[in-house]
């Protein structure tokens, strides 16, 4: 069962310019068949409803995954489609 992390006052601050914050929101176990549970207060926060697609996202840092983000299947649509379609649009049109 997943656990609240102590997080009172533990936010990394935010990118310059961005309106945005990262904080630990809490803390999850892999089970032995390597789920884990979404806590509800975070699925609430974030508008995640069953059935709903999330992708993984990782990035790796000398050879190993030392970061993993979840992304609304939705929203990851939209920002790729944002940073490549201007540049899809050049290259169809020239």
């Amino acid at each position: 069962m997943a656990r609240k992390a102590k997080t009172a006052g533990r936010h990394l601050p935010a990118e310059a310019g961005a309106n945005c914050c990262c904080k630990v929101e809490s803390l999850i176990a892999v089970d032995d068949r390597g789920q884990m549970v979404l806590p509800k207060e975070i699925r609430d926060k974030a508008g995640i409803r069953a059935g709903e697609k999330l992708a993984v996202v990782s990035w790796e840092k000398d050879g190993e995954v030392c970061c993993i983000s979840l992304v609304k299947a939705d929203e990851l649509t939209g920002m790729v489609k944002g940073l490549l379609g201007p540049m899809m649009e050049g290259i169809i049109a020239g």
